[in-house]
């Protein structure tokens, strides 16, 4: 019996925990951030904001009120296509956040701008 209960709660914390959960705690830092302490990051000095996931694989830094986030591996387009869709979908009704995209440098760029 006690088994299956650690069993069951191994599994439960395994399948719970999205592969993002982290990212997303990250990026929704600093979108409470920007709706609380900040009025804007700036562009020079966002380098001391920055932030990277404890699996190594995304990079998260504020840019005045937009915050890039960055795959830290080489992925194909769609990887990028498929963040951005799933940080749509997290920040989806947030009234904080304005618009999700892949900017031109190939990142995905999370609009706080009012």
């Amino acid at each position: 019996m006690i088994k299956a209960a650690i069993y069951s709660l191994s599994l439960m914390l395994i399948t719970g925990c999205s592969g993002k959960s982290e990212l997303y705690k990250e990026t929704d830092k600093f979108v409470e951030s920007l709706n609380t302490t900040y009025e804007s990051y700036g562009v020079l000095g966002t380098s001391e904001h920055s932030t990277t996931t404890s699996d190594g694989l995304y990079n998260v830094r504020p840019i005045g009120r937009l915050i890039n986030v960055k795959i830290l591996k080489v992925v194909e387009d769609e990887e990028y296509e498929d963040l951005k869709e799933d940080l749509k979908s997290h920040y989806k009704g947030d009234k904080r956040v304005n618009d999700v995209y892949i900017c031109q440098g190939g990142t995905v760029m999370i609009d706080c701008r009012n």
